[in-house]
């Protein structure tokens, strides 16, 4: 059974005998982790041949001869790669690293070395600074099989990647750095703070940059509307504040939302902010990002599948469709319909209106609607709790919809869709 380890070579000489592709990925790897290589073969690759020119390896023009594992103290081979096409040449230099002390890795024979090659997943973003190393014993080819299903899972963001230990320093990851003129708390460097469009609810709707920033989270500032079922699957360590606001009832103001993303990544907390749909429609994330910026936060902004589109999508309803209407609009129905009629001002006669937050207005809202020149007769559909297994839609026409709402009960959260297109529903039926 072989004993795992990471090497630390940073400065300390490695040799790579052979030239070809597999010696030029070992010698590559190893400039990636500092050391200071040396390749000896008659020949060798054109990359390695940059590699030479720019000063990152020392390459000796030779075939491997006995001594060249041997140097002072002060001056070692720590590890030897062993990847000529000539197996007894390997041979040779693996027991000549055996005699001297140096660790050997043999590319033609994983058993005749006395180290191996891992296959190794290195994660990126959110995921930065981890190395998984996978070994198969002498099955090369499981071990990448399972690497690669590693690697699937950090760009999924489906595997837990934040940091336990606080980063301390300014450290050299840009997404950490503080803004210019601002001054970190203590010796743990800043955080940030990430706006995340958690789509219409349903979980594996959310976006894989998303998913990546939520697995990387100290703390989640989450609403009521986004997909809270992935809430459960963050660890124990990971704070959760609920800021989420239902009709009438806000138990945290905006203000103090603004206030909670920038003291937690002044504390050096890394903070994503879930939403439902997205960050900037309907969402007031670009407040959030404006306080951010002005305080010195580093702050992202991760789109996601907004609601205006996405709920009508799963009741059968496309928002445009050929032969009926290339335009929509999107208002906020909270205040009555104001918004909405000053948003179709300017738009085509047969826009679709997507309205949202509009089921406590909506009698006002239809009426006004009407007023304005909209024919009662104008097909109109409310969805309820869309892309939930409780969703519902309930359709009917813009002068009955306050009447029939009422006799159905209909509750907040709804989409509320206006226009010729909502008639495509008795052909399309609903599509989540």
């Amino acid at each position: 059974m072989s004993y795992p380890l990471m090497l630390q070579l940073r400065d300390r000489r490695t040799l790579v005998v052979g030239g070809g592709s597999v010696a030029t990925r070992r010698a590559l790897a190893l400039v990636d982790a500092g050391s200071r290589v040396e390749v000896v073969s008659p020949r060798i690759s054109p990359e390695l041949s940059e590699q030479v020119a720019a000063g990152r390896v020392f390459w000796r023009p030779e075939t491997y001869r006995s001594g060249l594992l041997q140097a002072s103290a002060a001056d070692r081979v720590w590890l030897v790669h062993a990847a000529t096409d000539d197996p007894a040449v390997n041979a040779q230099i693996a027991e000549e690293a055996e005699q001297t002390g140096v660790f050997c890795i043999r590319a033609d024979d994983h058993s005749g070395g006395s180290a191996r090659v891992p296959a190794v997943a290195v994660g990126n973003g959110p995921a930065e600074g981890l190395t998984v190393a996978v070994s198969g014993d002498a099955d090369p080819r499981r071990a990448v099989a399972v690497r690669d299903a590693i690697d699937a899972g950090l760009a999924a963001g489906t595997l837990p990647v934040r940091r336990v230990r606080p980063v301390r320093g300014t450290g050299t990851d840009s997404s950490t750095s503080l803004a210019a003129g601002e001054e970190s708390t203590g010796d743990r460097a800043p955080g940030w703070v990430a706006l995340v469009g958690g789509g219409p609810g349903q979980a594996d709707l959310i976006t894989v940059r998303g998913r990546q920033l939520l697995a990387a989270a100290d703390v989640v500032v989450a609403d009521r509307l986004g997909p809270r079922e992935l809430l459960a699957e963050l660890p124990a360590e990971v704070e959760v504040i609920d800021v989420g606001k239902t009709p009438g009832n806000h138990p945290v103001p905006q203000s103090e939302i603004n206030q909670i993303l920038v003291d937690q990544a002044r504390a050096g907390h890394n903070v994503v902010r879930l939403k439902g749909g997205d960050p900037f429609v309907l969402g007031r994330g670009g407040e959030e990002a404006l306080h951010c910026a002005e305080h010195g936060v580093v702050v992202e902004v991760v789109p996601g599948i907004s609601s205006a589109i996405a709920v009508p999508a799963a009741a059968g309803i496309p928002v445009t469709h050929r032969g009926v209407t290339a335009s929509f609009v999107v208002a906020s129905a909270h205040r009555g319909a104001d918004d909405a009629i000053q948003a179709l001002r300017d738009a085509p006669d047969d826009a679709t209106l997507v309205l949202l937050m509009g089921v406590t207005m909506l009698p006002q809202t239809a009426q006004a609607l009407i007023d304005s020149g909209r024919s009662p007769d104008t097909p109109m559909a409310m969805i309820e709790r869309g892309w939930t297994p409780q969703q519902r839609t309930t359709v009917s026409t813009l002068e009955k919809a306050p009447l029939i709402a009422e006799q159905e009960d209909v509750r907040a959260p709804a989409v509320i869709v206006i226009g010729d297109v909502v008639s495509l529903r008795d052909r399309l039926g609903d599509l989540a």
